[in-house]
């Protein structure tokens, strides 16, 4: 009789990320005259249905379009319903501090889960649209890898590092992406890369490191564009599973049943 395996094989991670919701004070608030309340609403139904179980909720910046401390209350009460462990990263319309002041239990570097540890990065610049990630990043970075051990890691920020095609975007992404790929480069136990900004699907393998952006709860951004323009897909939200030897499964689901109605004479992104 075959003997039982004494080492079943881990449970993958079973992680979530939603981005850039854009949420105002005013509940009715709007980008383009969509609602970004509502659709964040309809996408967190979205997960609740599709994603029986979650391990880890990463919400990677642009939560607010305001800074609005009522607008970041709002996020925690709309994703809350999820009840997991829960981590924030600023984009370049939050303000950290305010987001800290908040829910200063979900700003948090360095998380440790099942085989992987995931790094939350700060990419923001006050004042500005485009990111960099200033030497105190860097530095959180290098010792989180560093200290890492047998752990796999998987990278978050909220700017693109890299081109993605896009004319007008290329200029507000992650201004020394080079010092980004210099450092990861040192440590082969990052899997891959993962933000925002975007507000599109992006899944591209680099030098063996998986490259991922996620669409946005609310706009979508047309992909190999010139210059600003958006589309009218529905907004979405990406699912990752970790597996315990460095593998990722991955893919972006949208809200199929939300009507994305835009309105091009309101006031734009």
């Amino acid at each position: 009789m075959a003997q039982p395996d004494p080492s079943p094989v881990p449970a993958p991670v079973h992680v979530v990320q939603l981005t850039d919701a854009h949420l105002f004070a005013d509940p009715a608030g709007t980008l383009l005259g969509l609602a970004t309340r509502d659709s964040l609403r309809h996408v967190v139904e979205q997960v609740r249905r599709e994603q029986p179980r979650i391990d880890l909720l990463l919400c990677t910046g642009d939560l607010s379009q305001d800074a609005s401390v009522a607008s970041y209350e709002a996020f925690r009460e709309l994703t809350a319903v999820f009840d997991v462990p829960t981590r924030w990263l600023p984009g370049n319309h939050d303000e950290a501090q305010v987001m800290a002041q908040v829910a200063p239990q979900l700003v948090q570097a360095v998380t440790d889960i099942g085989a992987w540890r995931i790094v939350m990065l700060d990419s923001a610049v006050v004042g500005s649209t485009h990111g960099f990630l200033e030497p105190a990043q860097l530095a959180t970075l290098q010792t989180a890898l560093a200290e890492a051990g047998e752990r796999h890691c998987l990278v978050c920020c909220h700017h693109q590092p890299v081109d993605i095609g896009c004319a007008w975007i290329a200029p507000i992404g992650l201004h020394n992406a080079d010092e980004l790929w210099q450092l990861l480069g040192r440590h082969p136990q990052v899997k891959a890369v993962l933000w925002g900004h975007i507000h599109q699907e992006w899944d591209e393998l680099r030098d063996g490191l998986r490259l991922l952006a996620t669409p946005s709860t609310c706009i979508q951004f047309a992909q190999r564009s010139e210059d600003f323009k958006v589309s009218e897909e529905p907004p979405g939200y990406r699912w990752l599973r970790l597996h315990a030897d460095g593998r990722i499964e991955t893919g972006v689901e949208r809200a199929r049943d939300y009507v994305v109605r835009l309105d091009f004479n309101s006031p734009g992104y």
